[in-house]
């Protein structure tokens, strides 16, 4: 047995998993500080249905900790940008493009230093000890705590950051310190600002790391922890603890790898319709279509891995308005759907109340909004329903018709058919959809970097980043015969002079559970 808990804005869903059954799953109210809505979701598992917390072989959490301390500007380390480029560089120094309030949140420290490669290796400037040494001096007398070390090219060779990192660590000893080449991928600022966000995390994720765990040992789960991360696969408490900005976007991810495995279908278009948002993606192969361009955070530009997820404001605490024609979202009343919608004696009509009034869903006291105006009843549900029909043709890309999985305990305001869209189908389990997908979540391998490709070897590098790929995979905790090939990208980089290419492969493998060592009860 394993369980899967998913936290989203408004609810925090849990389900307890035996191989591909569902035994239990249990739906309750997100928390302020997100932990105790985690422990309310683990007691009402075993009121569900009564378990031996011992023979728990696993604990698999999507958590929005992490993003929501960015978006809220809180719990955030101050935090150094150090990149090394000189004499390149200069005209666009770190923060560049960061919103003002962000940056005074964690500090907004920069340092320009020599170092970086070409594309093809070649060194730009060497590095400058004395130079490091002196930034190390004066991040140390400023109390920064977390430092992002960037270079150019550093997806082509990472030795300058790693050898950075010794220099700064020697004169400031506890120093936490996250890489570029290890997060973001091709384009210096996008890297850099994904690294800045990672760097300014740490800090917050050993705490949090520390809380689930105390949490799960208060409840006697000692089994090991695994956190989500935003491509479908999971990560273990110590990456976390590392990379906290891969859970970014995990909740969506979650529920399309959730969709995909109830429905069975591996290419299809999956709608979550959650109590805050609506997010709509793509499935390829099983697994999320990734974004192929910059992602904003926050008013942050970044690059680094993130499913291609359309969210809108649109939801189950959605709040519905008349006074100036028909209104829904995108503000919502969120976790405190249960003290401030209609149906539970608050004073602010929501979607849900329209469900209820539509008798689409059956939750809280229907007799309180018996009297809503039938007009209006089925204009918000018409109006939600060619919502939905304009963001999923705006995913698609090809005319073919396309399964589409409808998920999420939102889903009850969506009809049987909406126009434009091909099959509609809701599994059994689909308002749970999220935290299924983080309970059967597998472990993954990537390689993204640029490589520079003979002709006469072209095979022979795309199969070295196919091993790589999978080692990884199984580094991070796969079963070496489960692992696979899920996607392998070649892009020619035409402005770079010689045969340089952008490759990526991704390789995807099953949790090992049998020998993953349990967690010292406290």
């Amino acid at each position: 047995m394993h369980i899967g808990i998913d936290v989203g804005g408004t609810n925090t869903d849990a389900v307890l998993v035996e191989g591909r059954r569902v035994l239990a799953e249990c739906k309750t109210t997100t928390t302020a500080d997100v932990t105790t809505g985690i422990v309310n979701a683990l007691n009402g598992l075993q009121a569900a249905q009564r378990f031996d917390q011992t023979a728990v072989k696993a604990v698999m959490i999507g958590t929005t900790h992490f993003v929501n301390a960015i978006v809220e500007g809180r719990g955030l380390a101050q935090t150094a940008a150090v990149r090394l480029g000189l004499p390149a560089t200069k005209a666009l120094p770190p923060f560049v493009d960061w919103p003002q309030r962000l940056r005074q949140v964690i500090g907004g420290h920069s340092y320009l230093c020599h170092g970086g490669h070409e594309y093809d290796g070649r060194v730009i400037s060497p590095l400058d000890e004395d130079e490091l040494r002196g930034v190390a001096t004066d991040i140390a007398a400023k109390g920064v705590r977390s430092v992002a070390i960037s270079s150019v090219f550093s997806l082509v060779n990472g030795d300058f950051e790693r050898r950075a990192a010794e220099i700064l660590t020697a004169e400031v000893p506890d120093l936490l310190v996250s890489f570029s080449h290890e997060i973001g991928r091709l384009g210096l600022l996008e890297r850099e600002n994904a690294t800045i966000i990672n760097a300014a995390l740490r800090e917050l994720a050993e705490q949090i790391a520390d809380g689930l765990t105390e949490s799960l040992t208060a409840q006697g789960i000692d089994a090991p922890l695994y956190l989500s991360q935003n491509d479908g696969t999971l990560m273990d408490l110590e990456y976390a603890r590392c990379y906290p900005v891969a859970t970014f976007s995990s909740g969506p991810t979650n529920s399309m790898r959730g969709g995909a495995f109830l429905s069975g279908l591996d290419e299809c278009a999956v709608i979550d319709v959650g109590g805050t948002t609506t997010d709509i993606g793509m499935l390829h192969n099983g697994f999320p279509r990734e974004a192929s361009s910059e992602v904003m955070i926050s008013g942050v530009r970044t690059n680094f891995r993130m499913p291609d997820v359309l969210s809108v404001g649109l939801g189950g605490g959605s709040v519905v308005r008349q006074e100036e024609g028909l209104s829904i979202g995108p503000d919502s009343v969120g976790y405190r759907l249960t003290q401030q919608a209609l149906v539970f004696g608050g004073g602010t009509l929501t979607t849900t109340d329209i469900a209820v009034a539509a008798g689409l869903a059956e939750i809280g006291d229907p007799g309180l909004v018996k009297n809503l105006d039938r007009t209006l009843v089925s204009s918000v549900l018409d109006h939600i329903c060619e919502q939905i029909a304009t963001q999923v043709d705006r995913m698609r890309t090809s005319p073919a018709p396309l399964p589409v999985v409808l998920v999420g305990g939102g889903s009850v305001l969506v009809p049987d058919q909406v126009e434009g869209v091909g099959e509609l189908i809701r599994p059994g389990h689909h308002a749970f959809a999220n935290a299924i997908g983080a309970a059967i979540a597998q472990v993954g391998g990537e390689v993204d970097r640029v490589f520079t490709i003979d002709p006469n070897r072209r095979d022979e590098v795309l199969d070295s980043a196919r091993q790589e790929a999978v080692d990884k995979a199984v580094a991070a905790g796969a079963r070496a015969g489960s692992v696979r090939i899920v996607e392998v990208e070649e892009i020619p980089l035409a402005y770079l002079p010689g045969n340089a290419s952008r490759v990526r492969a991704r390789a995807v493998g099953d949790l090992v559970l049998e020998d993953a060592p349990r967690r010292a009860r406290a």
